[in-house]
């Protein structure tokens, strides 16, 4: 036997010996709710031979025999709750066969070079990750036939138990080439090995039955009764959860330290490269999703091809590091999405369930959450967006009674202006400052004034301006909500909608990317947006969209990159100055109107 074998021999029998450990935790539990029911065996054998009679033992015999009953009832419920509850399972797009037999004949391949079941099937997450999942639980559906898996592996791979499913990072199958791809899934599928040892397996299905119970037991919604015994059923899984923790942590570690070490000999080398690749992937879909997805989820639009733009932002990251400009020469092999009979359609349905994930979207598209192609991402997000949030900087400046112009000799211009915000914002008592009368009611109850800033944000008028701004928005995120709300409409984006298949007690999103934006940030991005309508409107600028930023203004085809620090200066010192010369410099009319949604 190889080292390689005799290390991934000693990491499958310290998993083996922590499963039993787990196991053993089990049957503990199942002796303390035996306990009652075998000392009544006792009182009652000892009653009918002649040696425990008195009314002393007849007493102790109904006592001990009616906590025999109670217990073993509780003991019955709560071993009911645990094998019967659904464990959580990752929302995931499942891949069948037929959309990906070369996919399926990679994986088979690889299982058998090192020597382990295959996987029951193949799905796909949205994340940068990869691993193995168990769903032979009743309620993810019947295990797999007898006599082989749904990869129809022949032979020695043959049981009565569906193996675990492969799920596979998407990102992964864009940016990765096939040969980085299987050196990456090998220590993955490695594992469907000791998965398939009947102690751990047992172990590992006591361990997640118990989650499950938790889980079942903090379901909010039920009668007093119910809740009761909900609470007693909770407080028991913990218990038992609590006395397997560590054996269950060390037990995977032993399957992962097993499944390694088997899956050395298979691309050892090549591995190395994927794992770079790896780590790219990652920055490259956390920029994606936070800078260019983010946005089009707000407003009710998801792109619809996310995996096939993580390749175009790995590809601009190796065009500007340095570090990363020899990953590019890598595009001329072939992608791992080549294994994949129609790859447009999995990356859409992969681009859905991240905006459900990691936003909150709904399940389906509608009306009010449409996909939306990377070609009219600039005008269908970028731009509206901009007016968007240019128009609700202009009702709240409405509401906070500031004048369309502060010099009462100037004409209305007819319309939302950019010098309407800039010089509401500027600071009148700063040194060099021309002053200006005031443009709001300094009375608190004034609209604007019902919710506090989080953080400060600068001048009065700023910090004015930035609360006016947070509660306008929660204003139409509840009416979004509401509208939501009634027969026949469906959910908007940041909701779940019923009859979900995932996650049915929980909300979503389940990943959020970013907290809520503050107050500051809400400001800075609608001052932005209204600089940004001006550009286009008055100075030919056009909505762009950068892979690694996200949206961005391009004047004369080059991005305007230096516009965010210009307008902090404005909100939070009341200095224009900056901004006002990077207006004349690209010939921007902030006198101008613009067009608003």
């Amino acid at each position: 036997m190889t080292s390689t074998g005799i290390g991934a021999e000693a990491g499958a029998q310290a998993a083996r010996t922590r499963a039993l450990a787990v196991l053993r935790i089990r049957g503990r539990a199942l002796a303390v709710a035996l306990l009652p029911a075998a000392a009544t065996v006792i009182l009652l054998t000892g009653g009918s031979t002649g040696h425990f009679v008195g009314p002393g033992w007849d007493t102790a015999r109904w006592i001990v025999g009616v906590l025999a009953v109670l217990v073993l009832l509780a003991a019955a419920g709560i071993a009911l709750v645990v094998s019967r509850a659904r464990p959580a399972v990752t929302p995931t797009v499942p891949i069948p066969e037929e959309s990906a037999p070369d996919l399926y004949r990679m994986v088979r391949d690889l299982a058998d070079r090192l020597d382990v079941p295959a996987p029951s099937a193949i799905a796909l997450t949205p994340d940068c990750d990869s691993w193995l999942e168990d769903r032979t639980h009743p309620a993810h559906g019947p295990p797999a036939p007898k006599g082989g898996d749904e990869l129809g592996t022949p032979g020695p791979h043959r049981r009565t138990m569906a193996a675990p499913v492969l799920v596979i990072g998407s990102p992964f199958l864009w940016w990765m080439r096939v040969g980085e791809l299987r050196a990456v899934l090998a220590p993955v599928v490695a594992g469907t090995g000791p998965s398939a040892q009947p102690d751990i397996a047992a172990a590992r299905r006591f361990v997640r039955g118990l989650d499950a119970a938790v889980a079942v037991s903090a379901t909010p919604g039920r009668c007093p009764g119910t809740r009761l015994l909900c609470a007693g059923v909770g407080w028991v899984a913990r218990l038992l959860l609590r006395g397997c923790r560590e054996h269950a942590a060390l037990m995977e570690r032993g399957v992962a330290a097993a499944a390694a070490e088997r899956a050395q000999a298979v691309d050892y080398g090549l591995r190395i490269v994927a794992q770079e690749q790896v780590g790219l992937a990652y920055a490259g879909w956390d920029r994606l999703l936070t800078r260019v997805a983010l946005p089009a989820w707000r407003m009710g639009r998801w792109p619809s091809r996310l995996d096939a733009g993580v390749v175009a932002a790995l590809t601009e990251l190796s065009r500007r590091d340095r570090l990363a400009e020899g990953f590019a020469s890598r595009l001329g092999e072939r992608p791992a999405c080549d294994l994949l009979e129609e790859p447009g359609l999995v990356d859409e349905a992969a681009s859905l369930l991240a905006a459900r994930l990691f936003h909150g979207g709904p399940a389906e598209p509608g009306p009010a959450w449409s996909p939306v192609a990377w070609q009219e991402y600039p005008d269908e997000v970028v731009d509206r967006t901009w007016r968007t949030e240019a128009a609700r900087l202009h009702r709240v400046l409405d509401t906070l009674g500031v004048r369309a112009t502060l010099d009462p000799a100037a004409p209305d211009p007819g319309g939302p202006t950019l010098a309407r915000v800039m010089d509401h914002l500027t600071d009148p008592s700063a040194p060099g400052r021309r002053p200006c009368p005031p443009a709001y009611d300094e009375d608190p109850r004034t609209p604007g004034y019902d919710e506090e800033a989080e953080e400060p944000t600068g001048t009065e008028r700023s910090a004015a301006l930035a609360a006016g701004l947070t509660a306008a928005l929660a204003r139409e995120e509840r009416a979004e909500a509401a509208d939501a709300a009634r027969p026949g409409c469906p959910a908007p984006a940041g909701q779940a909608g019923p009859g979900s298949p995932f996650w049915d007690d929980g909300a979503l999103p389940l990943f959020p990317l970013q907290p809520p934006r503050t107050a500051r940030e809400l400001l800075a991005d609608h001052v932005k947006a209204m600089v940004c309508c001006a550009a286009v409107d008055t100075a030919g600028a056009t909505p762009g969209l950068d892979w690694l930023d996200g949206p961005s203004l391009l004047v004369d085809g080059e991005r305007a990159a230096d516009l965010t620090s210009r307008v902090l200066s404005l909100i939070e010192e009341g200095d224009p100055a900056p901004l006002r010369a990077w207006l004349v410099e690209s010939g921007i009319r902030p006198e101008k109107p613009v067009r608003l949604v």
